[in-house]
């Protein structure tokens, strides 16, 4: 973004001014590894609002309108109750709001895995209604077929593989996977599964640091980490995780800010100075010429 402002007179708004740049794409993003190796490391961050794309999209190559919209934006105690409506309505703000980075869209629970058919009805719903440049849905093998239907109709998937929270109820919470031999097999085999069907990228969540590396090493498609390793090919956080919104936040998040402090202090400066009349001042205030 450029550090020209533009005055919007329909909201008294002043909004920072695109600087004339090229979108990313899927393809370029796909191409970022070549020979199996990623020599720039992919850097994707979630959104939720224009504002904060705004803000968040000349530092990154991706920006994800994560189903974690479901706890961050409205209070959810998990995705599950995410629907496609939210998703399209966050979408649609966030690309909007950006002009740089490759806009990816979560596709809830229940809205694609019943059948490939249902799953492309959803998928074309979300990039119709968004303009978004691809969608990203959780599972391995299991959803191949689903990836290889959609990605031969033009519409680029994002796989999601490991700790996958729509499944939460399933995995029996949120821990690390890949502690056993068995769950190591299919993970490795999931992303295999996945990158034969088409997907351009998979996220690897929350597993055991070895399997991230093996199947970074194992893929041909980029591997982006999120509580996997430094060594795969790019990396995803939830924004407000990062910026310390939240009194708690996972393991693998590390705070690059303590933004939820800097809220709360000037909520509480804001009201003292309500309660002791000092605010609005003589610079807050109209007075007759």
């Amino acid at each position: 973004m450029s550090t020209t402002f533009q005055l919007d007179t329909a909201t008294s708004r002043a909004n920072p001014t695109p600087a004339p740049m090229k979108r990313l794409t899927v393809p370029a993003i796909r191409a970022r590894k070549a020979d199996g190796v990623t020599r720039e490391p992919l850097v994707m961050l979630t959104a939720y609002t224009a504002r904060t794309a705004q803000l968040l999209d000349p530092h990154c190559d991706m920006l994800l309108i994560g189903d974690s919209l479901g706890q961050v934006i409205y209070g959810l105690p998990s995705t599950l109750g995410v629907t496609l409506e939210m998703m399209c309505a966050h979408g649609a703000a966030v690309v909007r709001g950006s002009y740089h980075s490759v806009v990816v869209v979560d596709m809830p629970f229940g809205s694609y895995e019943a059948s490939p058919a249902q799953a492309f009805a959803s998928a074309a719903q979300i990039m119709a209604e968004t303009g978004c440049a691809a969608v990203k849905l959780e599972g391995g093998q299991s959803m191949a077929g689903t990836i290889a239907f959609l990605s031969a109709r033009g519409i680029p998937v994002m796989a999601h593989i490991g700790l996958t929270p729509q499944a939460v109820n399933q995995l029996g919470g949120y821990g690390a996977r890949g502690r056993t031999q068995e769950e190591h097999a299919r993970i490795m085999a999931d992303g295999k599964a996945v990158e034969d069907a088409g997907a351009f990228a998979v996220v690897v969540e929350g597993v055991v640091e070895p399997i991230a590396v093996a199947l970074t090493q194992a893929l041909e498609i980029p591997t982006i980490g999120i509580g996997a390793s430094a060594t795969c090919d790019g990396q995803v956080l939830v924004t407000e995780d990062m910026l310390g919104m939240f009194d708690r936040v996972p393991r693998f998040v590390k705070r690059y800010a303590d933004i939820g402090a800097v809220i709360g202090g000037a909520a509480a400066d804001y009201a003292a100075e309500v309660r002791a009349r000092a605010f609005p001042g003589p610079d807050q205030t109209y007075q007759p010429k």
